[in-house]
């Protein structure tokens, strides 16, 4: 119950682990894997989660990590509707922080998720390209600000894949947002000159 409503996550309420939940729940539901008890002790959960959310503040604090995103985004680049912005992931946590740039009017958006299917779903909401996940690397310097949150155990955007970014970006300045537990970004990205990657311990201060 603690882990549906978001009390266990390093980021208190945050939507990610939930969604998760629901998805394991649907793929065991098809292969044929998930006995009565099981489907009761998760639909109560899910249950208990909702009610959580809509009788607390407690999924507010994703909302403003999501501003504060924005927010600091916008300290960087003067207008925001002159940017491209790349997003890794198609979580809630993801669909939230594009919700408030797409608010925006960014010049381009788009999606990158290992599943592009999903990742296809997201961008036509807010009207962005879809990309794959593999060609992050030769993509990645098209875009001046890039907001990343999987569920994946290792970084998915490294040192030398953003070092090759800036050059072709002849080192025009790249806002990064690393809103993922483990991270996505390796952390020595920060050290580079012309990058302002933020983290979500950084954006919850």
């Amino acid at each position: 119950l603690r882990l549906a409503a978001g009390l266990d996550s390093m980021v208190l309420g945050e939507p990610q682990i939930l969604g998760q939940m629901k998805q394991a729940v649907k793929e065991a539901e098809a292969a044929g894997a998930l006995g009565t008890t099981l489907h009761q002790l998760f639909q109560r959960s899910f249950s208990v989660a909702k009610e959580v959310r809509s009788s607390t503040e407690i999924g507010s604090h994703s909302i403003s990590m999501a501003a504060a995103a924005v927010r600091l985004a916008g300290q960087l680049f003067e207008d925001l509707a002159r940017t491209r912005v790349l997003f890794v992931g198609a979580g809630e946590m993801i669909e939230l922080t594009a919700t408030h740039f797409a608010a925006k009017t960014p010049r381009h958006m788009a999606v990158a998720n290992r599943t592009l299917e999903r990742g296809e779903k997201l961008a036509t909401r807010f009207g962005a390209e879809a990309v794959r996940l593999a060609d992050l690397p030769e993509r990645l310097h098209e875009f001046d600000i890039v907001v990343s949150c999987t569920a994946s155990s290792l970084p998915l955007i490294g040192l030398g894949a953003v070092e090759r970014a800036l050059k072709k970006r002849k080192h025009r300045p790249m806002f990064m947002v690393d809103l993922a537990v483990p991270r996505d970004i390796e952390p020595e990205v920060a050290q580079l000159d012309d990058v302002y990657l933020y983290t979500v311990d950084e954006l919850a201060q």
